[in-house]
């Protein structure tokens, strides 16, 4: 089992940022492209548990092409719903809530939006997508910084993976904890593209099973690298 060795992670991870920059210079993800709003951006991240990115563009798109306007998708029954998001997986799940969250929005905010949360307090607009059916740290911390630019800095498997065997986190930190951890470590400025380069590290180089250590340019900086590398 490897453990932490090198300087503390608040100043580990300023090198790391620097390498990732250095390979993955125009990194983009699906939240980058995909919505134009923060509410399309939401059911797009509750269309993405559990399943890949394509899936749940491929879901998202069979969603919006039946029902443009978000309206239709909580007037729909929801076996109609679930039947467009199919592609997604879990769509009986999925499409419990996300009428039920557009159903919230109608009753308390008056409209199918989330654009009126650009006005609150970074505090504020999580609080309330934390309050929102189905949506946990990870979802609600997309929104904050693909749709608002607020301060968060999501955790998903790949960002997990990597913050531990980096020595960035403890190896048992959960990823609210990792969140929480990188959101106090990485200022605002730094957190999307960190998060971007560490999913894209993540799927080319350190994948679960059998990463390429011999072709990671963070090797000499992580844990994990350290003891799988010949010495």
């Amino acid at each position: 089992m490897f453990q932490a060795t090198g300087p503390e992670p608040g100043l580990k991870w300023q090198s790391l940022a620097s390498i990732l920059r250095q390979s993955y210079p125009n990194v983009t993800g699906m939240l980058d492209v995909a919505c134009r709003d923060a509410l399309g951006t939401l059911v797009l991240t509750l269309l993405s548990q559990s399943t890949t990115d394509r899936q749940a563009q491929a879901a998202y798109a069979s969603l919006r092409k039946a029902f443009p306007r978000w309206e239709q998708v909580l007037a729909a029954k929801p076996r109609d719903v679930a039947e467009h998001i199919k592609a997604g997986g879990l769509n009986q799940q999925k499409a419990v809530r996300i009428q039920a969250i557009l159903a919230r929005l109608q009753d308390e905010a008056g409209a199918l939006s989330l654009a009126w949360l650009a006005k609150k307090s970074p505090a504020a607009a999580r609080e309330f997508l934390l309050s929102l059916p189905g949506v946990g740290p990870k979802t609600a911390a997309c929104v904050l910084l693909f749709s608002f630019d607020m301060p968060a800095l999501p955790v998903d498997t790949h960002v997990a993976r990597l913050s531990r065997r980096l020595g960035l986190v403890s190896l048992k930190a959960s990823p609210a904890q990792i969140q929480q951890e990188l959101e106090a470590m990485v200022p605002p400025e730094a957190a999307r593209h960190f998060h971007l380069a560490l999913i894209e590290h993540g799927r080319a180089i350190c994948r679960p099973r059998r990463p390429r250590c011999d072709d990671c340019r963070l090797a000499s900086a992580c844990e994990y690298g350290k003891e799988s590398l010949p010495r």
